[in-house]
């Protein structure tokens, strides 16, 4: 079974649009091998940050950018925040969105699976 690739809103979906152009190409690049291969593309190219938060690393001439995502039931990733990379550490405020995303996108499954228990 092949995984789906959802994102957290359209805001999101936007973000990954405006990356400079090498950069956003990789980004498809990843996410076709992720949705045939699943989410852990192994370092280089994907990196754990613990409690089920992911990060898609994206580097070419025009810099480097993030992609931070999830995994929920039914073999689905969801992108969370993206963001172009400036220094060594990945900005503690793009962490936190990151993190505030996912609780979000986890609550709302957990939610939806009760429904549809009911």
């Amino acid at each position: 079974m092949e995984w789906t690739i959802e994102y957290h809103s359209v805001d999101v979906q936007e973000e990954i649009r405006s990356l400079p152009s090498k950069l956003k190409a990789q980004y498809f690049k990843f996410a076709n091998r992720m949705m045939i291969y699943g989410p852990n593309l192994m370092p280089p190219h994907t990196k754990a940050f613990g409690s089920g938060l992911f990060e898609l690393r994206l580097k070419g001439q025009e810099g480097i950018a993030r992609v931070f995502y999830c995994t929920v039931i039914d073999q689905k990733i969801v992108m969370l925040h993206s963001f172009i990379k400036k220094s060594q550490k990945t900005p503690a405020n793009d962490l936190t969105i990151a993190k505030k995303r996912m609780k979000e996108v986890k609550e709302r499954y957990a939610k939806n699976k009760k429904i549809t228990k009911s």
